[in-house]
């Protein structure tokens, strides 16, 4: 599974750090960034779940 944040939707609620801290980081601006584009396994669930949660959408799994 592959991870992005689309950079311009990004609203910097944070939802997917507190949802997964492994895979996502808020930057010094306030918005969220996934650390790594490939996802673990044991990360999967959570990252989907960030997407799903991610009051402006902005999270793209592939």
């Amino acid at each position: 599974m592959r991870v992005s944040v689309d950079d311009d939707v990004c609203g910097g609620h944070g939802v997917c750090m507190m949802l997964c801290a492994e895979v996502f980081v808020l930057e010094d601006a306030g918005y969220a960034r996934a650390v790594m584009e490939e996802v673990p396994p044991e990360h999967e669930a959570a990252v989907r779940e960030a997407e799903i949660r991610c009051p402006t959408r902005a999270i793209r799994v592939q």
